[in-house]
């Protein structure tokens, strides 16, 4: 591709940054900007993106840093070959996309209800159930962070009856940023209680031993939470 032919959204949003790292290293990712590929000028990137040179700069550090770019003195920025990522994967997902995130999540929650139902023993079962009454007793209360805590414990004990902790590990990175995107959502007037069904029966889906059940429920329960986030950032 001719980088003459990207195009980049001028950045309105007040991490300048970091939108500008996210819309370049998600060309890089999507591989519209490849291998040894010279990314455009700092000039003509300003201009596109309508920030200042300082934050072109800053951005191209970070990917730099990140081992997704590589300055090569009186010659240009290129892209590196990509094979790892040096940049740890929390740092990362704190400049992503959150729609992109729970796509992510939707990928890992599905799977973790599925072999949950199938794995979990007698002590996931208490667990769960102990948070999941934590949850609806917070919610009841008004207590919105006691509750965002319980219901990503659940999650996480969800994930833990997996007994898969390469997963288990994967999860966690990814709960800061849920949590983030959730606490959004409760900054909205009057909280509804409206997936506390979904968690219910995922819960019992995964006690009878279930995952077919488990699995729909997990599709439910993320898919309603990712269309009100897509309202939610539509009326910013």
């Amino acid at each position: 591709m001719n980088k003459g032919s990207l195009s980049f959204q001028t950045v309105k949003r007040k991490q300048i940054v970091d939108d500008v790292v996210e819309q370049l290293q998600k060309k890089i990712s999507l591989g519209e900007l490849g291998p040894g590929m010279q990314i455009p000028t700092e000039p003509e990137l300003m201009n596109q993106f309508g920030v200042g040179r300082s934050t072109i700069r800053e951005a191209v550090r970070v990917l730099v840093h990140a081992g997704l770019l590589e300055k090569k003195q009186g010659h240009g920025t290129f892209v590196c070959e990509q094979k790892t990522m040096k940049e740890p994967l929390d740092y990362r997902l704190r400049r992503a996309e959150i729609l992109e995130v729970y796509e992510v999540r939707r990928m890992m929650e599905l799977e973790a209800a599925r072999l949950a139902a199938l794995r979990r023993d007698d002590d996931d079962l208490r667990t769960m159930r102990e948070l999941l009454d934590r949850r609806q007793h917070a919610l009841a209360d008004g207590k919105m962070s006691d509750y965002l805590d319980a219901d990503i414990a659940y999650h996480i004990a969800v994930v833990a009856a997996t007994k898969n902790a390469v997963l288990m590990d994967l999860y966690r990175t990814f709960t800061d940023v849920i949590r983030q995107a959730l606490e959004n959502l409760m900054k909205d007037p009057e909280p509804k209680n409206q997936y506390s069904l979904q968690h219910e029966k995922i819960y019992e889906a995964i006690r009878d031993r279930d995952p077919h059940a488990a699995e729909m429920y997990s599709i439910q329960h993320l898919d309603g939470t990712k269309l009100e986030l897509q309202q939610h950032m539509g009326e910013k």
